[in-house]
């Protein structure tokens, strides 16, 4: 795997991935009891498969033309190297599945099945909305029989929340997902006046509720110039935003990993929370201890 740009936040972000697979990975080929289950890996913004230099945006190319270049490029970068990481990891999957919605880079991801000839059979490419497909990809599977991990690498604010719930709801699935804290969350809350319809409304979608308004926000007591509204000031920090996001997953999540990891740019500034969910409710309490442990610096 070879990353053009980024920094230590990149690596460090698919070094946890890794950790966590190759543990739950030996956990079901080794313990007698999880053999029972057949488990799958799923990427569900793969990308190519492989580094490179230029990606499309996030679904609002307003947020990512405010990105410094450097900043712009480390954010292109984030998600390479995922899908072969998983590839890779040993004990194996039993299938993979990688969803992309633009056909060139599923294209791509086609060469997987060469480098990886072994698991050519087992991968599952599909060109396809990932809310869309992965949410009927959960109504469909039969929980009973089968586990995986889920790894949601978003391009900004595309994951809507009834995937979430979806994914919680099949008490089976073990979620890996970065939140897209500063890259493009923070840039939709302005500092002095709530967000503008269009901006609230892309934020209740990711969060789920539009509680976040009187979490993140209070009213000034004064009217706006004009005096029509009452101007409202932003009361919350990164923290505060991160954590309510938290807060969210713990609400239909059985296990919740309380320490997300924050993952800087060269500049110090935080683009993403990663964060891990387990909807097992009688395995949560052992994937949120190893989790953490993942996730500890």
């Amino acid at each position: 795997m070879s990353q053009s740009f980024g920094g230590n936040w990149t690596s460090e972000k698919l070094e946890r991935l890794q950790k966590y697979l190759r543990a739950y990975t030996k956990i079901f080929k080794r313990n007698p009891r999880a053999q029972f289950y057949t488990i799958t890996y799923v990427d569900a913004f793969a990308g190519t498969g492989k580094c490179y230099l230029r990606r499309r945006g996030c679904g609002s190319e307003m947020l990512f033309s405010e990105l410094t270049e450097k900043e712009s490029q480390e954010t292109q970068d984030f998600i390479n190297g995922s899908a072969r990481i998983a590839l890779e990891t040993e004990p194996s999957f039993d299938h993979y599945l990688f969803i992309e919605r633009e056909r060139e880079f599923a294209n791509e991801l086609e060469s997987l099945r060469q480098d990886y000839p072994d698991k050519a059979s087992s991968i599952n490419i599909q060109v396809a909305d990932a809310n869309q497909y992965l949410d009927q990809w959960c109504r469909d599977t039969d929980w009973r029989c089968n586990r995986a991990v889920v790894f949601l690498d978003p391009y900004g604010m595309e994951v809507k929340w009834g995937l979430i719930e979806t994914i919680a709801a099949t008490k089976a699935i073990d979620l890996w997902i970065l939140f897209p804290l500063g890259v493009a969350v923070n840039r939709l809350l302005p500092r002095s006046a709530l967000p503008s319809e269009s901006w609230a409304r892309a934020v209740t979608r990711i969060f789920g509720t539009d509680e976040w308004q009187s979490k993140f926000y209070t009213k000034s007591g004064q009217l706006s110039f004009l005096g029509e509204k009452e101007e409202y000031t932003r009361q919350a920090d990164l923290e505060t935003v991160g954590q309510f996001f938290v807060a969210r997953l713990q609400k239909v999540f059985a296990g919740v990993a309380p320490n997300p990891l924050p993952l800087y740019n060269s500049r110090n500034l935080p683009l993403y929370l990663l964060c891990f969910a387990a909807a097992n409710p009688e395995k949560a309490d052992i994937a949120v201890r190893i989790a953490q442990g993942v996730l500890r610096r």
